[in-house]
């Protein structure tokens, strides 16, 4: 572990330390039957990574199926929230925190003042554990106030949640509140929410790549970081076993990273891109995407299409797997290509 990773883990420690207790019992004061009005909402995750992202779309739809004509803001940080949300005309202001406060300290200070600048009926915070979340949260002002752990007090109960399913159980839970009713229905999947327009181009530039439009496409994206990454002996021998299988009937591509990397050693027909949307109208058009644990993984459930998504361990998979109808997700460790292979067969039957 480098020394710059060890100091930012020390720090989020220290901070989560710092900032854990701050909003429990804020919703103490709701009587049942109160009337709710909801036009203006902010919601906090203050982070840059694209997976974190397009994981809070399942929130959106949900708090805009409840309140049609809402207004929402969103606090993160990075430049992808607005490639992201660029279909949904409820996203109103999107409020960057930028990545390094110090250098871009004047900019740093001016979104706190924008965050109390403005009221809202409702703030929520996505991560719980997410200290400038938190903190966020608790600046902004609003009649009501989620900061994620007002709701769930079983940690069994709360490890079987999906990250992208535990904001919208507790801004249910919140609803509950005030007209008692349990609302049980299926969450919503996620969605970048592609215009017909992207689709279609989308379908023209995979024709462009596969020069097949005959048949259909698997698409496999093998980038991903730190841990997660399979080598390319790995990806060799998952090759010799899925091409013979599947070249004659399918189109078979590989979606490279933005780092321009090919873990398969370019034996696949490429495509690559660096605009986000361009890659989810591509992946939207294949039969099934098989990433790597990645943003990208979580781009393709959003288009969406079936994903199969491969992880190393247990550890964060009922958290993180593909989310939605139709995905699915299998651990490869070392030598199990064959499990892979077997989950792909399921996936496409």
């Amino acid at each position: 572990m480098s020394f710059k990773i060890k100091v930012n883990a020390y720090r989020r420690k220290i901070m989560r330390g710092l900032t854990g207790g701050i909003g429990k019992g804020s919703l103490d004061n709701i009587k049942k039957n109160d009337q709710l009005s909801i036009k203006r909402v902010l919601i906090n995750r203050p982070n840059q990574r694209l997976g974190n992202t397009l994981l809070i779309t399942p929130l959106i739809q949900e708090i805009v199926k409840n309140f049609p004509d809402v207004k929402i803001d969103l606090f993160v940080k990075g430049k992808v929230a607005p490639i992201v949300f660029e279909n949904y005309p409820q996203v109103d202001q999107i409020i960057e925190l930028p990545k390094k406060p110090f250098k871009e300290l004047v900019d740093y200070i001016k979104v706190w003042f924008k965050i109390k600048s403005k009221k809202y009926d409702l703030v929520i915070n996505v991560d719980k554990q997410s200290s400038s979340g938190r903190l966020s949260t608790s600046f902004a002002k609003s009649k009501y106030k989620l900061f994620g752990d007002e709701f769930i007090t079983n940690t069994a109960q709360e490890i079987q949640l999906h990250q992208a399913q535990y904001p919208v159980y507790q801004f249910r839970k919140f609803l509950e509140l005030f007209d008692g009713k349990i609302n049980n229905e299926a969450i919503p999947s996620l969605n970048i929410q592609l215009s017909e327009k992207e689709i279609e181009a989308g379908k023209k530039l995979l024709n462009e790549i596969t020069k097949d439009s005959s048949k259909k496409t698997l698409a496999f994206f093998t980038f991903a970081t730190g841990a997660k990454l399979y080598n390319e002996e790995w990806w060799t021998e998952f090759y010799n076993l899925f091409y013979p299988k599947y070249s004659e009937k399918y189109n078979l591509i590989e979606i490279l990273p933005v780092e321009n990397i090919s873990t398969l050693a370019h034996k696949l027909p490429e495509f690559y891109s660096k605009d986000v949307r361009e890659i989810a109208s591509v992946m939207y058009n294949c039969e099934i995407v098989i990433a790597a644990d990645s943003g990208m993984m979580h781009l393709s459930c959003a288009a969406p299409t079936k994903t199969v998504g491969l992880f190393k361990s247990e550890g964060f998979l009922e958290r993180y797997k593909p989310y939605g109808e139709g995905n699915s997700v299998v651990i490869a460790i070392d030598d199990n290509q064959e499990g892979v292979l077997q989950k792909m067969e399921e996936t496409l039957s």
